[in-house]
């Protein structure tokens, strides 16, 4: 598989990497768009603007709810013809209507009524191969049931419902794994739910992904974004390869918020570009200033995963969030191909009631390729969890790549919690600071590997 990076006259240590985040801080600071202050309104109303109030129902447009009709041309025209007259929104009314790959336009919003699905075909050439983002570079590939390139203050929302019509797509990739286990993702296309990319000011509201063949939310390079309950689902008791919840690949500002994850791969991942090159990759800016707030995870790979393909995420903050299943809190893929800056991630006020791990921070192996370079170095620091409190299967890991990952500055305070496994393994030479930790109802000692 080939990737293709775009290469600067030079490349970045860490230290200039340190250098260029004290500048835009202050930068940031100057112009008062620091950490946590929003640059522009993040939840004002569908349509809003000139042509607000300008709908057009799918049934209106020709389209036919029955689950067996092929809609897409139907609903493309009817998108064409809203950006046409200056923007409105294209309502899904109660009724199941089969479509493939649409692209919005900016000015045109999508509103899923109750009862009202959007639902994808399970024949790939309703998804024509285009050029797209995928997994930290762009290739050949499907897009997505729902793709929108540069739709600043895009509204997406409603008690609806987009499916994926998952099954087919899953047994597609196992059949293939099974009979060749080098199989990667990329290997058989899958179309995501929705794709979002070169975005300003985008809310998406209410409404349910629900089976998807590939990752749900796809957000690139958006600035400005609100994911506000949400449901993201699949079936339980299926194995629903790269079913992603929400991936948020080179964003800035983005606030997840009262969303439901029962899926089967990382539930929140923050992504961006691969590979010993990666730091010269212009394709993908810094994930920065992201907030993830009062989520439920009852399924899925972390709660809020850095990786596997990412470069810069800074300011993370996970906080008042429940997490019922078997779901990684901590989650941090650390790849051993990859030169890596983690750094101000933070996590507070966490229920547990599961099984999984609280720390999963240790190499990513999988699909890794140095190219012929020298391995990478890379810096994890001041990750905090404070304030976490139920029962859970066990403390986990914490662990670099020897020679390549600094992990410092992690800090674990008023932790109270019930554990199968109350030993958290933590290699040497890694700062751990341990205050107010009660496990299993004694004070908690860090013994080290």
């Amino acid at each position: 598989m080939a990737i293709n990076f775009k290469h600067s006259p030079r490349g970045h240590d860490l230290k200039d990497l340190d250098q260029q985040s004290s500048r835009r801080t202050f930068l940031r600071l100057a112009s008062g768009s620091a950490a946590g202050v929003v640059l522009a309104p993040m939840c004002q109303a569908v349509g809003q603007g000139a042509h607000a109030g300008r709908q057009l129902s799918a049934s209106q447009a020709g389209a036919v709810g029955d689950g067996k009709t092929l809609n897409t041309g139907k609903l493309q025209a009817a998108i064409d013809r809203l950006a046409a007259q200056g923007g409105g929104t294209l309502m899904i009314p109660a009724g199941t209507f089969l479509s493939g790959a649409l692209f919005l336009k900016p000015g045109v919003h999508l509103r899923l009524e109750k009862g009202g699905v959007l639902k994808g075909s399970t024949d790939v050439r309703d998804y024509p191969m285009r050029r797209t983002r995928i997994e930290g570079h762009f290739q050949q590939w499907l897009p997505a049931l729902i793709n929108a390139d540069g739709c600043d203050q895009l509204r997406i929302g409603g008690e609806g419902t987009l499916d994926g019509s998952g099954a087919p797509f899953w047994q597609a990739f196992w059949t293939r794994y099974h009979a060749d286990r080098r199989t990667t993702n990329l290997d058989v296309p899958r179309p995501r739910l929705a794709f979002i990319e070169n975005s300003r000011g985008v809310q998406i509201s209410g409404i349910t992904f629900k089976d998807s063949g590939f990752w749900n939310l796809h957000l690139y390079r958006c600035q400005q974004v609100l994911v506000e309950n949400v449901r993201f689902e699949v079936p339980d008791g299926v194995r629903c390869p790269s079913t992603d919840g929400t991936d948020i690949d080179s964003c800035q500002h983005v606030t997840i918020r009262g969303c439901t994850y029962r899926v089967d791969d990382d539930c929140v991942c923050l992504k961006g570009s691969k590979g010993p090159f990666a730091m010269n990759d212009h394709d993908s800016p810094p994930v920065e200033h992201i907030r993830i707030q009062n989520n439920t995870y009852l399924r899925g790979g972390g709660v809020a995963t850095l990786g596997s393909e990412a470069t810069i995420v800074r300011d993370v903050v996970v906080e008042n969030c429940k997490v019922q299943g078997r779901v990684p809190v901590v989650h941090l893929k650390l790849r051993p191909d990859t030169p890596q800056l983690y750094e101000e991630i933070h996590y507070r006020n966490i229920t547990v009631e599961g099984e999984g791990p609280i720390f999963e921070v240790r190499p990513w192996k999988q699909y890794f390729d140095l190219k012929g370079q020298t391995p990478p170095k890379s810096t994890v620091r001041n990750v905090t969890v404070n304030g976490i409190k139920g029962s859970f299967g066990s403390f986990g890991v914490i662990e670099g790549t020897p020679g390549q990952t600094s992990l410092s500055g992690f800090t674990l305070k008023n932790i109270d919690v019930q554990l199968k496994n109350p030993d958290l393994k933590v290699d040497q030479g890694i700062d751990v600071t341990v205050k107010n930790v009660t496990v299993n109802q004694k004070p908690f000692v860090l013994n080290r590997a």
